[in-house]
């Protein structure tokens, strides 16, 4: 049955229906929750005999329902394979992920051209008639990728997520006024961000969604207008918005903040510790491969999620490398993906282990804070322009495999693999760095066929800054214009 005005209104209408399903879905999410809280007190002994049956779950799974992972996983057996056996396959990177999408996937009726296609015409967030999700997103490495989420690896993700927090909720002494929680992430499809992180912890909690890369004066009143006891968002945002808080222009007293999608630098988390003395749970994660660690807002680090992620720190011959031994990168391979298998997957980042035990007790191996992407905003002598401005249009065009944004004095020039509408493009680039507060930005759109690539990982420079603005050398040439 449609709601009032849902008939006249298709917006309305695609929002309606959606809130109908997410509903159900946040219910399994919080009866899920309970189990995952109590695996954070698991003894490593439990911890490492639930990851190897997960493990060897995934690898049966791949292996017979995904031409591309029965190719990679011939010479192994599933029933009795370890960690340690996964050195034994190939590395998948996210250029193979995009080009050979639908030998990945395990479920018949769904492929990149009708995922694709969901993305062109949904409305707002979606379920497909199977209970997936599909999201897009430019991704560290600026290739664009679309993934799947299925109803039960959401459960999971948003169960990493918020468990840790939940723990500490329940152990601290309870809220005396209402609680809300301010998200400050993408805002809209097709990010996976908002459904992610937009979960009530606490009973009664209202939340409030905010699109972070709106001007930071609009940020700055939406929080303001919100008043909200916890915030989740950008570590950037968060990080500015505790400084405007400490200069006195703003007034909130969140008792507890989350931040993710980039890294927690020492100074964003000092500025939160001097403006509100609160825990911070950082996190770490991707959309292909979800939560990967989460800080507990007590001791130092994160806690790698053993029971839904297995790490490998791997040497530039994709080698792994002791725990006391520095990594060149890091691999990834997400335990409760069945839709979309990720399996030995090249995040690119590097990450120290941190050794001893943690004071909140958990047994689960800790990294130190995350530094290996760092998308920088683009400072003019007007304003800045943060990199999720350029981000929400050029990683989500569906026209566009890759990008790479080189900042210029009065705009930026920008180089897209792929067949984009360039007037189009330079017009929404345009009209985005105007609201930032650039006046007649100039914007120079190039049509490549290839971007050259870090030599380690095959990483991609996404954001070029001009030199003389905190950042430094001029890129390597494209390669392939045209």
């Amino acid at each position: 049955m449609s709601g009032p005005g849902e008939g006249r209104d298709p917006d309305l209408a695609a929002k309606a229906a959606y809130g109908r399903l997410r509903a159900a879905h946040l219910h399994a999410v919080r009866a899920a929750l309970e189990d995952h809280i109590a695996r954070l007190d698991w003894p490593r002994e439990r911890i490492e005999h639930y990851r190897d049956q997960r493990l060897r779950a995934l690898l049966a799974h791949a292996r017979e329902r995904s031409p591309f992972h029965a190719r990679r996983l011939r010479d192994l057996d599933p029933s009795s394979a370890t960690v340690a056996d996964l050195a034994r396959l190939p590395v998948m990177t996210k250029q193979e992920t995009q080009q050979d999408w639908d030998s990945i996937v395990t479920v018949p009726d769904l492929t990149r051209e009708r995922a694709e296609g969901i993305l062109g015409q949904q409305r707002w967030f979606s379920y497909t008639p199977g209970g997936q999700q599909i999201f897009s997103s430019g991704g560290s490495s600026g290739v664009r990728g679309v993934y799947v989420w299925d109803w039960d690896l959401f459960v999971s993700f948003a169960c990493l997520a918020w468990r840790m927090q939940t723990r500490q909720e329940r152990r601290d002494p309870p809220l005396r006024r209402q609680a809300k929680l301010a998200v400050l992430q993408a805002g809209g499809p097709p990010h996976a961000s908002t459904p992610l992180f937009d979960v009530a912890t606490v009973a009664g909690m209202d939340t409030v969604v905010i699109p972070a890369s709106a001007p930071f004066e609009e940020v700055l009143a939406a929080v303001a207008a919100a008043r909200p006891t916890h915030l989740v968002g950008y570590a950037t945002v968060v990080g500015r918005l505790a400084r405007a808080a400490a200069a006195g222009d703003l007034d909130i007293q969140p008792v507890r903040v989350s931040t993710n999608s980039e890294p927690l630098l020492e100074e964003d988390r000092q500025a939160i510790a001097d403006a509100w003395n609160v825990p911070v749970h950082n996190l770490w994660g991707s959309t292909e491969i979800g939560v990967a660690a989460t800080g507990c807002g007590g001791g130092a680090g994160l806690h790698v999620c053993e029971d839904e992620v297995v790490l490998e720190r791997v040497d530039e011959a994709g080698v792994p490398v002791a725990p006391h031994e520095p990594a060149a990168r890091t691999l990834a391979t997400g335990l409760a993906n069945r839709t979309f298998p990720f399996i030995r997957y090249d995040l690119g980042d590097e990450v120290a282990v941190l050794p001893g035990p943690c004071e909140c007790g958990s047994e689960f191996v800790r990294l130190a804070d995350i530094a290996g992407r760092l998308d920088d905003d683009f400072r003019y002598p007007t304003c800045t322009v943060p990199a999720s401005a350029f981000r929400s249009v050029l990683g989500t065009d569906p026209r566009i495999a890759e990008y790479q944004v080189r900042q210029t004095a009065t705009g930026a020039h920008i180089l897209a693999v792929g067949s984009p509408d360039v007037p189009s493009l330079i017009q929404a680039i345009a009209s985005k760095l105007r609201r930032q507060g650039l006046p007649d930005p100039e914007v120079q759109v190039d049509v490549v066929d290839g971007i050259q690539r870090r030599s380690v990982g095959g990483k991609l420079r996404r954001f070029v800054a001009l030199k003389g603005t905190d950042r430094g050398t001029d890129p390597p040439a494209p390669s392939g214009s045209r």
